[in-house]
């Protein structure tokens, strides 16, 4: 497998190029997870990096170079809401209100 060194800016890792390996289409992962174990023996703080263009490529809108971005949100703050697809026809409240043999409706 591949790996590009790869610069972290902000929160603990900043100023940290780590290599990272890359997937099928060449580029690394979209998010990077750290996990930090707790000193007192609790659960891990995972530390979540969003990847974001390092130089602007020679197309508009392409980059050949990435770097992870601190998101001390995680995921959700970075306006990821889900990692399924939204299908244009599925709708939040498809299911039908009641029960199916309520004759109430």
């Amino acid at each position: 497998m591949k790996s590009e060194d790869t610069p972290f800016e902000g929160g603990p890792m900043d100023g940290r190029v780590l290599p990272v390996l890359l997937g099928i289409t060449g580029h690394p992962p979209k998010t990077y997870r750290i996990p930090v174990p707790d000193p007192q023996g609790g659960p891990p703080t995972v530390l979540v990096y969003l990847r974001v263009p390092r130089t602007p490529g020679s197309r508009t809108g392409l980059s050949r170079r990435w770097k992870y971005e601190y998101s001390p949100e995680g995921e959700k703050g970075a306006g990821r809401q889900s990692r399924r697809p939204s299908w244009p026809w599925s709708k939040p409240d498809a299911a039908p209100r009641g029960k199916p043999d309520d004759t109430d409706g």
